[in-house]
């Protein structure tokens, strides 16, 4: 008889909404990692110095708080407290000043000049019909419930974002600021729907926020653990899986791994052409990544940049366009395109009395060898001079770095694959089960299955649920 109900492979927060889903249903189920650690991408450490708390990957967490999964879970009650900055986000232009993404939509508004009332036009839909709108964004391809709520949104978020930005408004203020949310589809920001991931993230700016775990990432990873096992589930760590037949037995297996992952693992299950299909799925540019313990803030000339969690470094939209296509041509932007989290100013207990953390990455080509660092930190001098001066020790992630610390990161795609109109749909392959593959009692429940990249679990809750309906 099988000695469990159902074993997850792989930690991350797929792996773990999956274990989590199946828990509360009542089935026995094992959790086996790899790694020393819990959590995938979604960990922290001491990277740099003693008493500074950095984390591995995933660091702001908007989708978490807005997603459904994540909602129904006391996570609370285990240990979980979000810190929310005052601003999700600051864009610093070289002017002194910087793009606010506010938590309020008309604040936003009214700080970008004559173009307030384009961004209430654009935006005001997409925040109104949220709660309509959310459950085919953080779902698998179907009907909508509110179709006239999706039309209203298809027909912003099919747009290329630099297209958009520029039809849109007038003022570069408002164009960096879409163009710079629209860059974390690491796709040229003249390609479809790059807009969709830009209206999103605003909205959820102004419907939740974009907060932070206090006390690191790995703090959400620890709830989750921590519900888990509460639930009856059970967890292995420091066991690499090389072939599903080192398994416990089993009625079912739900792998949170990349496509090419679970090729690997499943060779001797799963039919030719499924396997080609899993060997043919794409994967984007890879992440350059700096972590920084700093003896003090980061001294930005934009005041706005103080009360803000996140920082987009791009300067203009054209600037923003330029370094996102370089990657595609396998070149490295001399100016590259960063995202920067400055947790610490938030949460004094990411770091020591006075000092402070912060991360930066960029986007590089896949698997790229070459060092960014400084070029990346005279980024930062470009909108806070005097940077380098406070910092004390850094730490450098290259994409190959990342591969090694979690196998799901091809060559440093951190957005487990292209998210192009047609692989952000159509995830591993093509078909309308895309977590169900032809190996009886063998699903796929990580970020490369539909809704894709984000910590929000729901591409492990849609995986366990349709397993469910299955009969499992």
């Amino acid at each position: 008889m099988p000695r469990y109900d159902a074993v997850v492979v792989g930690s991350g927060p797929n792996g773990l909404a999956a274990a989590i889903t199946l828990a509360r249903a009542g089935r026995s189920v094992l959790l086996v990692e790899g790694q020393s650690t819990i959590g995938g991408a979604v960990r922290s450490a001491p990277l740099t110095l003693p008493g500074f708390i950095h984390d591995l990957g995933s660091a702001v967490h908007p989708f978490a708080v807005g997603s459904p999964f994540f909602r129904r879970l006391p996570l609370d009650q285990h240990g979980l407290c979000w810190i929310h900055p005052e601003a999700p986000l600051a864009h610093p232009l070289d002017d002194g000043t910087a793009a606010m993404l506010e938590r309020s939509l008309p604040a936003t508004a009214a700080s970008l000049g004559e173009d307030g009332a384009t961004y209430l036009r654009l935006m005001g839909p997409v925040v109104r019909d949220w709660d309509r709108i959310l459950p085919v964004i953080l779902g698998p391809l179907r009907l909508p419930h509110h179709p006239v709520a999706m039309a209203r949104f298809g027909a912003r978020a099919v747009w290329p974002a630099g297209p958009l930005a520029m039809f849109a408004f007038r003022e570069p203020r408002a164009r960096a600021l879409l163009g710079g949310l629209s860059a974390h589809a690491c796709l040229p920001l003249e390609t479809p729907p790059t807009a969709a991931v830009g209206l999103v993230l605003a909205a959820l700016a102004h419907r939740v926020g974009w907060p932070f775990p206090q006390g690191g990432a790995q703090r959400l990873t620890d709830a989750m653990v921590s519900y888990l096992r509460r639930l009856g589930g059970e967890i292995v760590t420091d066991h690499p899986v090389e072939d599903l037949d080192q398994l416990p037995a089993s009625r079912l297996i739900l792998c949170d791994t990349s496509p090419r992952g679970l090729a690997r693992l499943a060779a001797r299950r799963l039919p030719d052409r499924y396997l080609r299909a899993l060997h043919a799925y794409r994967h984007g540019p890879g992440v350059f990544k700096l972590d920084w313990a700093l003896s003090g803030p980061i001294p930005w000339t934009a005041q706005g940049c103080t009360r803000a969690g996140t920082i987009h470094l791009g300067g203009t939209l054209g600037e923003i366009a330029a370094a996102e296509r370089a990657p595609w041509a396998g070149e490295h932007s001399e100016r590259p395109y960063m995202l920067l989290g400055q947790p610490s100013l938030f949460d004094p207990s990411r770091a020591p009395a006075g000092a402070q953390v912060a991360w930066a990455y960029c986007h590089v080509p896949r698997g790229s060898p070459v060092d960014m660092t400084y070029r990346m930190e005279a980024m930062v001098e470009r909108f806070a001079p005097g940077f380098r001066s406070v910092i004390l020790a850094r730490h450098v992630t290259a994409p190959a770095d990342l591969e090694r610390n979690n196998r799901n990161l091809i060559g440093g795609d951190i957005t487990a694959g292209v998210s192009d109109l047609r692989q952000i749909f159509f995830r591993p392959s093509l078909g309308f089960t895309p977590y169900r593959t032809p190996s009886k009692g063998l699903y796929l429940c990580s970020a490369s299955t539909p809704p894709g990249p984000g910590v929000h679990g729901m591409c492990g809750y849609h995986a366990a649920r349709t397993a469910l309906r299955d009969g499992y």
